[in-house]
């Protein structure tokens, strides 16, 4: 099998790393899972945060061999997801005027395009952020708004929208360490939600208007689509961990009995708990153990997954896009798996709700088939698409040809 026929995509969140390896063929059609590797990241990260660079090195060794294994080959440079608190997301745009020689207007040129692109990302930035995605929204050519691709057609006047995502420059460079020393090259970060959304999302979903949430350990991330584009992004300081450790507190039980009696036990609301259901909690230390009805779960559980939902209800509102959101809400990531957190969603939003289950590869599937690896799954298809770009007698796009000159000028800086 051929280098050029492998696509790698790395997880790196807060609870779990995932090192997934697909094949594709010429076509770039449909890809075939046929490598993973899952290992517990063991507090290496925080909030989407390297904290103990050691540790991360490891769980990525550990899963990437996992995969290699399996698949029986190595690991490309690897599209990264990444994720946190310092994620910033803004809309922007850029004005050019179309013409050569002298002459104003004439035929809209990939140069033109690539142009238009470069100037809606040169916005003022610290020196301590880095860009990570320039998306185009929509092209306008003189009045005529909405277009997806100008090249070729006729005007004076070139103007595009964007969004623009940025990072800290620091965190950045501790992941890239960190895939470094495992012994594997970053291709690209990757915003997690941005992942997810490719493989939970579909075309109709994207250009109506949805919403997504990707409630993963440490964080709540969110990513707004209409016209086909993003819109908007944020995070929510709060995740699946936050429940685990409310449950410990609660329930006066180690973090890990927690973390394992909520996924076996847990329900997000207190009218799906059954008093008969009895759940056996251990103790902390030499304490003894003892047994409480699943109810005292709920109670426990309800009112976190609650909060989480109306912080993001309240980003939502603070863009403009809370009313464009047609399709409703897909809710995704480890976080969403509790029983009823679907129910409980659509009671916070007053909005459809459903569970963004990942699709779109073929092979290895049956251990990634859950919310949990929407972003693992989500890289892979990012990749296939950044990859067909550059396919035998085939031209970058605008975005890839912009993103080559971002990271060029990176590199020298």
């Amino acid at each position: 099998m051929p280098r050029e026929s492998l696509i790698a995509g790395l997880d790196i969140g807060t609870t779990k790393i995932c090192a997934v390896l697909a094949e594709v063929g010429r076509d770039y059609s449909t890809p075939r899972i046929v490598g993973v590797g899952v290992r517990p990241s063991h507090g290496g990260l925080r909030k989407g945060v390297v904290v103990n660079i050691e540790q991360t090195v490891q769980s990525i060794r550990g899963a990437v061999q996992d995969a290699e294994l399996m698949a029986g080959e190595k690991f490309p440079p690897a599209y990264v997801g990444i994720a946190g608190e310092h994620i910033r997301g803004a809309n922007s745009k850029g004005v050019i005027a179309v013409g050569r020689g002298g002459r104003q207007g004439g035929e809209i040129k990939r140069e033109d395009v690539d142009r238009v692109l470069y100037a809606a990302q040169a916005v003022s930035m610290p020196a301590d952020r880095e860009i990570i995605h320039v998306l185009p929204q929509e092209f306008i050519v003189d009045d005529q708004m909405g277009i997806r691709d100008p090249t070729g057609i006729v005007g004076v006047r070139l103007e595009a929208r964007v969004h623009i995502v940025t990072a800290s420059a620091i965190f950045l460079q501790n992941i890239r360490e960190s895939v470094r020393r495992a012994g594997l090259e970053v291709e690209e970060f990757v915003l997690e939600p941005l992942a997810s959304s490719y493989s939970v999302l579909s075309e109709d979903e994207r250009d109506l208007g949805v919403g997504l949430l990707d409630v993963g350990g440490g964080t709540t991330d969110i990513a707004l689509f209409f016209g086909g584009s993003l819109r908007h992004t944020a995070v929510v300081g709060l995740g699946g961990n936050n429940v685990t450790r409310d449950l410990a507190i609660g329930l006066r039980t180690p973090l890990e009995a927690a973390e394992k009696i909520k996924i076996e036990h847990g329900v997000a609301s207190t009218r799906l708990a059954q008093e008969e259901h009895v759940v056996s909690v251990p103790g902390v230390g030499s304490r003894g153990g003892r047994e409480v009805p699943q109810s005292e779960l709920a109670e426990i559980i309800e009112p976190r997954m609650e909060e989480i939902f109306l912080l993001a209800r309240s980003e939502i509102e603070s863009s403009e896009y809370m009313d464009m959101l047609t399709t409703g809400i897909v809710l995704t990531g480890g976080g969403a798996m509790l029983d009823g957190a679907v129910e409980l969603a659509g009671e916070v939003f007053e909005l459809p709700v459903q569970l963004g289950v990942p699709k779109g590869v073929q092979g290895l599937t049956e251990g990634i088939s859950s919310p949990a690896y929407a972003t693992s799954v989500g890289l892979v298809l990012y990749g296939i698409e950044r990859s067909a770009e550059v396919l035998p007698g085939r031209e970058k796009g605008p975005l890839g040809r912009l993103w080559d000159k971002v990271k060029q000028w990176w590199r020298e800086f």
